[in-house]
């Protein structure tokens, strides 16, 4: 075993590694960049190496960087976490030329994984069903129409590299391909440099089904699978194990596959192999197909974990020292079922756009393993991605599970940015869900309900209103009465695009009545805790400057607006373009003097690894451009002025 090594990423998944090293008694090296220079990972760590800016190009990416703080700090290996480095073959090779060991796949192995087109030719001769398409080098347009023709609509256009559904398009009919394929290409070209594509089937009611793979280089064994339906986008959102609906014979089947695909490459170390399943008559043996292979551990491999008993950083640090691997096929079983919900940095109500602040109180319930590299106090940086933490919980059966998840998920306190939360909580308890009725477009499909925005109730609004006045935490001063009456204020509140008022009156000590609207709810302190119109309230008030979180079954986010403070008020008539959140500027589409229309591209900005486009809010012609491209901006910047058209 490794006496030392050095964790080359940053965030949950470095806190993660730590963990399971220190239980080993193995020291852990940490990299940062310049705004990571006290993030958790680097308080955990034994030793840690400042690598460069905050962009990860120039820290998280730089591998020469990484290699010579491994050597200089006498790390005898790197362990590269997922994303990043991870799954980079050049970087492999150099770690391995400066003497260290690579904790991870061979450079070989990578590469043979890299590019769909030839993975999927590489597992058509191990055996690995694939997907009816076309993977072949030929990327003339009219040969690519002929093989969507040949395979039969609707088809899947899909870049060869990368991922994430950048370059990929759905096909319905053969007068839809051109204008497809040069969408997707562009996109592809944009996004990894390489234009190529393959042409798929698509496949209806597609399940997001994946094996978690492990090999010492000699031979490979499964450790079950994951379900990965529930995406947004192309990305994953909750993921379970074991998958729903799955039969012995099929998960036999896919495991068998799965190992047959990693033993086609010599694999070494943790791997998943991905595969996409037509559920439109169930779960059937001859309707799985390899989709790709992540040479990496995955962001949910804790679900694996739960429902096996195995750690698999433990297996990566034990099979990279030189050890084989710990158990055998058939002494590999699971209990149980698992879930994992992403918890993220985002405004679901605002097309789940990435947010940043700082997080004034994170808490989770008691017995949930929540995997987090922020702490209370840690900003949600505009650099990386907005993740706070991955809430996992296990049960008996996969309904109690559910249950527990739910129940995590309400129980989890968040306050000082926007999250995703309450999004999650409703997708946990949505009918098709529980029932196991899955596919990759369940969300899409009720998006509506599940993404609307919650509206706070009285309750929570004078819960608000109390922290405005600082007497959520104790009446203090503000508490007592004036002369043959209880004292009282009007307090102004806003809350999304929402303006509103409460009256507060004292009553006594730590009681209130508010009145909201035509409502007065009655509110006691009681046990560090709040009892509304006589009965308990499970939930927290935080605030942080001006901005309160109340966190009851939802949680609520108000703005107690200044009084005095009117430089910022908004004319509310779409002249002024702002950024959403700080970020890159990458693109300026708009000029002085030119007429736009309602709904033009103006802008590009980057932010947390996403694209976010600016559009016109109204008709009008350009009357100043105020940023550059490549100049890096905050939240509330403005960056495009509009005047009206004469």
């Amino acid at each position: 075993m490794f006496s030392r090594i050095l964790i080359a990423n940053r965030g949950e998944i470095a806190c993660r590694v730590i963990e399971t090293a220190h239980r080993l008694g193995v020291d852990c090296v940490a990299v940062h960049s310049d705004v990571d220079a006290g993030a958790k990972h680097v308080a955990m760590a034994d030793a840690a190496v400042a690598i460069g800016g905050p962009a990860p190009a120039d820290s998280y990416l730089q591998g020469a960087r990484i290699i010579a703080a491994a050597q200089a700090t006498g790390a005898q290996a790197i362990h590269p976490g997922y994303g990043f480095l991870s799954e980079n073959p050049d970087f492999v090779e150099a770690v391995e030329a400066a003497g260290l060991v690579f904790i991870g796949p061979s450079a070989r192995a990578i590469r043979a994984m890299g590019l769909k087109d030839a993975a999927k030719a590489l597992m058509e001769k191990a055996g690995v069903p694939v997907v009816p398409g076309y993977h072949g080098a030929d990327q003339d347009p009219a040969r690519l129409a002929q093989e969507a023709g040949r395979i039969g609509y609707p088809v899947l256009i899909k870049a060869v590299a990368g991922g994430g559904g950048k370059g990929m398009r759905r096909v319905e009919g053969p007068g839809d391909f051109d204008d497809a394929l040069a969408s997707a290409r562009a996109e592809a070209s944009t996004a990894f440099g390489n234009a190529d594509v393959l042409i798929e089937k698509y496949v209806d009611k597609p399940r997001h089904i994946e094996v978690q793979v492990f090999g010492d280089g000699n031979g490979a064994v499964h450790l079950f699978e994951r379900d990965c339906s529930l995406q947004r986008r192309h990305q994953k959102v909750i993921e379970e194990a074991p998958a729903p609906g799955m039969t012995p014979d099929m998960r036999r089947a896919m495991g068998q596959a799965a190992v047959r695909a990693a033993e086609a490459i010599g694999y070494s170390g943790a791997g998943t192999v991905e595969f996409i399943v037509d559920a439109s008559e169930g779960l059937r043996e001859d309707r799985f197909y390899f989709m790709e292979m992540n040479t990496r551990l995955q962001v949910e491999h804790p679900v694996t974990e739960a429902i096996t008993g195995i750690d698999l950083v433990e297996w990566q640090l034990r099979v990279a020292s030189g050890e084989p691997l710990p158990v055998k096929q058939e002494h590999l079983t699971f209990t149980g079922h698992a879930f994992e919900a992403r918890l993220y940095a985002e405004d679901v109500a605002k097309g789940f756009l990435p947010a940043t602040g700082v997080l004034s109180h994170l808490a989770f319930p008691p017995g949930v393993r929540a995997d987090s590299g922020v702490r209370p106090g840690d900003a949600i940086s505009p650099w990386y991605d907005p993740m706070i933490a991955k809430v996992i919980v296990q049960g008996p059966t996969r309904a109690a599970a559910l249950v527990a998840l739910e129940r995590a998920l309400r129980g989890t306190r968040v306050a000082g940015t926007v999250t995703n939360i309450a999004f999650l909580a409703r997708l946990a308890a949505q009918p098709d869900f529980v029932a196991g009725d899955v596919d990759t477009a369940l969300i899409d499909r009720h998006l509506a309900t599940l993404a609307a925005d919650p509206a706070p109730g009285p309750a929570e609004i004078a819960l608000a209103a109390l922290a405005a006045l600082g007497l959520a935490e104790g009446a203090g001063e503000m508490g007592g009465f004036a002369l043959w009456v209880p004292q009282s204020w009007q307090v102004a509140l806003r809350h999304g695009e929402a303006d509103l008022t409460a009256a507060v009156r004292v009553i006594g000590p730590e009681r209130f009545d508010v009145t909201v609207g035509d409502t007065v709810v009655a509110l006691e302190r009681q046990g560090g805790g709040w009892v509304v119109d006589g009965q308990r309230m499970a939930g927290e008030v935080v605030m942080h400057g001006r901005q309160i979180t109340v966190m009851a079954r939802d949680a609520f986010v108000f703005d107690h607006p200044d009084p005095l403070d009117r430089g910022g008020a908004a004319t509310g008539d779409g002249s002024l373009i702002e950024a959403p959140m700080p970020g890159l500027v990458k693109a300026v589409l708009a000029r002085p003097g030119q007429a736009v229309a309602e709904g033009d591209r103006l802008a590009v900005l980057e932010a947390m690894k996403v694209e976010h486009a600016l559009l016109a809010a109204r008709d009008g012609l350009v009357a100043e451009v105020l940023v550059t491209e490549g100049e890096q901006v905050e939240g509330g910047a403005a960056l495009i002025r509009l005047e009206p058209q004469d």
